[in-house]
């Protein structure tokens, strides 16, 4: 059993209104909320997910995985 972290690739969920559906422009940059930081896709994706489900009712609300590990390290290809 190894005790050694797995690797971290971290990941951002972020969201908000937009003022129209076909640019990804905030409404109100004030407003914006930060879901969180995960430390992997498949957990920044769960997130996503559910935050999306919560606010399926309004059609110019958005949520974004931002993958900071790669402008933490823009040389990795993962």
């Amino acid at each position: 059993m190894s005790t050694e972290p797995k690797e971290q690739l971290l990941h951002l969920v972020f969201g908000g209104e937009l003022s129209d559906v076909s640019k990804v422009t905030f409404k109100d940059l004030a407003k914006l909320e930060v879901v969180g930081f995960y430390p992997n896709y498949a957990t920044a994706h769960q997130a996503w997910q559910g935050k999306a489900r919560e606010t399926i009712d309004n059609a110019q609300m958005r949520y974004f995985i931002v993958h900071m590990h790669r402008l933490l390290d823009p040389a990795q290809t993962v």
